[in-house]
């Protein structure tokens, strides 16, 4: 098991680099529309829904961006499952929440992943278990509470982003669907029948 690290001090380092102007940089490079990156700085509904900063973009469009920072390169992606342990409450990647991408920064690779959250969901729905058990687990104390967190390969990750980006199914579901015989109509007068023998 990796080392345990203070919750506390990584947040405070993050909160630190909350107004710094890396991040319209950061995000001016990935969108060329932007105006403004405002970050969410009281605690209320949007925090509370995973939304860090909102990206307000020339159309008028508002992107929400829930942001993390690691301080150094494990090569992996720490998804957290539990933000306590002991309440047993879900962590961000267990949640439902109304951020649009995860924008996941490891400062020593001067690199930002840019996750699409919803599709992250899903590839943790759908891979959770396993990596759970093949992964290592990641717990950070803190005063009287442990997040617990699983370290994914960030190749795995792709491996499953990608996996989530194509959906599929059986069948063609634009072939005509077959006609049974038209029947005729309640007020659809029935012709008389023909006897072409005639009478003698």
């Amino acid at each position: 098991m990796r080392k345990i690290h203070n919750f506390q001090q990584s947040l405070k380092k993050s909160k630190d680099l909350e107004d710094s102007p890396f991040w319209f940089d950061l995000y001016k490079k990935r969108f060329p529309g932007l105006v403004s990156a405002e970050p969410i700085t009281e605690d209320g509904w949007a925090q509370r829904a995973g939304i860090d900063r909102l990206l307000i973009l020339s159309d008028g469009s508002i992107v929400k961006v829930d942001e993390k920072v690691r301080q150094k390169d494990y090569g992996d992606f720490l998804l957290e499952y539990h933000s306590s342990y002991e309440r047993k409450t879900p962590g961000w990647i267990s949640k439902d929440l109304n951020c649009d991408f995860v924008s996941y920064v490891v400062v020593p690779a001067k690199k930002c992943y840019l996750l699409h959250f919803q599709l992250l969901r899903h590839t943790w729905e759908a891979n959770h278990k396993a990596w759970i058990a093949q992964y290592p687990r990641i717990e950070a104390k803190n005063d009287g509470y442990t997040t617990v967190s699983v370290a994914v390969p960030r190749k795995e990750v792709w491996r499953a982003l990608k996996e989530a980006m194509v959906i599929t199914w059986e069948g063609d579901p634009f072939a005509e669907p077959s006609r049974p015989n038209e029947a005729i109509a309640p007020d659809e007068e029935i012709p008389a029948a023909t006897n072409s023998r005639k009478d003698q």
